[in-house]
C-alpha cells in the first residue's frame, strides 16, 4: 500500500467529539483546526505547502537572528542566510525537516525532529511537539532533549494564522494584553523594546484587525484566565461574539502578530492573522533575551493552547 505523501507530509488526522485536526509530518504543521465545524486556524490545502509559514513548528528559536550571526563564547556563528531579502536566518532549522511518530491515539499525536551540528549551530537537539485535542480546541506541547557534550541555547514558537470560523478577518477585533512591542529596523531585526502606551500597538483594547497593519512582536504580557500554569494572550473575536482564544505557559513572554492581505491559498489572495507565541522575543541568539540555555543530557517543555467560544456563550 502507497503511503499519502502530501506537499506538507504524511497527512495524520486526530478527532474526538467534534474537534477535528490535521498535522502534516514536514514541520509538525498544524494544518488545520476544527470545533464543531468551525474554524480555528487557516487551513493548508492538501496540493500546497504551506504558505508564509503557515501553521509550523519554529525550532532552535522563532522569528530572526540578525544577518544570521551571533555570538558563542566569543567566537562569532554564521548561520545559513534563510531570509535573503532581509539577509537573516527566519524561524529556526527545522521549517523542512520531516518529523517521525512517535506516539498516537486517536485524539494525541507526539512527532520528534532532531536538530544536528550545522553552520553557525554546534549543537545536537533531540526535540518533539506533541498536539492534543481539547473539548474546545487543542494543546500544543514543545520539548527538547540536549544530546550535545556542552550546554545549548533553545527558544521555540508556533507560527498559525488563526481564524473566527468563517468570519471574514478585516472583521474580527484582536485584543493581546501586552504592555510592551519590539521596534525593528528596516530589516525587521529588533531595536528595542519600547511601551506601547499611545502607539498604533497598543492592543489591550479589541481592535479591528482590518485596521491594523502589524509585523509586531510583544512583550510583557498581562495573562488573563490562568488555569493550570497557562493564561490568554491573545484573542480574536468575531462581530456575532464568537471567539478563538491563545493562551500559553506563563514562562512563554511573546507573542508575534503579523497581518497581511496578500496571502495565498487555493490559488488567491486573502486577508490572514499570525498569532504565533515564543519563548523568546526576535534575535534572542544575540540579546540573550528569555533564552534557555540547557545543559547536556537535560530537558525542557512547554505549551500553548487554542479553544474556540461560540457567540453569546461568554468564557
Amino acid at each position: 500500500m502507497t503511503e499519502t505523501l502530501l506537499p506538507s507530509g504524511r497527512p495524520i488526522v486526530l478527532q474526538a467529539a467534534g474537534v477535528r485536526a490535521e498535522i502534516g509530518s514536514i514541520a509538525a504543521v498544524l494544518r488545520s483546526l476544527t470545533v464543531n465545524g468551525h474554524d480555528l486556524v487557516q487551513p493548508v490545502p492538501d496540493d500546497e505547502a504551506p504558505a508564509m509559514c503557515n501553521g509550523i513548528v519554529l525550532s532552535p528559536w522563532p522569528n530572526r537572528v540578525r544577518a544570521g550571526r551571533w555570538v558563542l563564547d566569543g567566537a562569532t556563528q554564521q548561520l545559513d542566510i534563510t531570509e535573503p531579502a532581509r539577509g537573516g536566518s527566519l524561524h529556526g532549522l527545522l521549517q523542512f525537516a520531516d518529523y517521525t511518530v512517535t506516539e498516537r491515539s486517536d485524539a494525541a499525536v507526539t512527532m520528534a525532529a532532531t536538530v544536528f551540528p550545522q553552520h553557525g549551530w554546534p549543537f545536537l537537539l533531540d526535540t518533539w511537539v506533541r498536539y492534543e485535542l481539547t473539548p474546545d480546541g487543542l494543546i500544543g506541547t514543545h520539548g527538547v532533549t540536549n544530546r550535545s557534550a556542552v550546554r545549548a541555547p533553545y527558544a521555540t514558537g508556533t507560527h498559525s494564522y488563526l481564524r473566527v470560523g468563517d468570519s471574514p478577518i478585516a472583521d474580527l477585533e484582536l485584543t493581546v494584553p501586552a504592555a510592551s512591542y519590539f521596534e525593528v529596523d528596516e530589516r525587521m531585526d529588533p531595536i528595542g523594546e519600547v511601551p506601547v502606551d499611545g502607539t498604533a500597538s497598543d492592543l489591550r483594547s479589541p481592535t479591528r484587525v482590518g485596521d491594523l497593519t502589524l509585523d509586531t512582536a510583544f512583550g510583557q504580557l498581562s495573562p488573563v484566565n490562568v488555569t493550570d500554569g497557562r493564561g490568554d494572550i491573545a484573542w480574536l473575536t468575531a462581530p456575532d461574539g464568537s471567539r478563538t482564544t491563545l493562551s500559553q505557559d506563563l514562562g512563554w513572554g511573546y507573542v508575534q502578530v503579523f497581518t497581511t492581505r496578500v496571502f495565498p491559498t487555493g490559488g488567491k489572495l486573502i486577508d490572514a492573522i499570525a498569532i504565533e507565541p515564543m519563548t523568546a522575543p526576535p534575535n534572542a541568539l544575540n540579546s540573550g533575551q528569555d533564552l534557555r540555555w540547557i545543559e547536556p543530557g537535560q530537558s525542557w517543555g512547554g505549551s500553548w493552547r487554542l479553544r474556540y467560544a461560540e457567540g453569546d456563550t461568554g468564557e
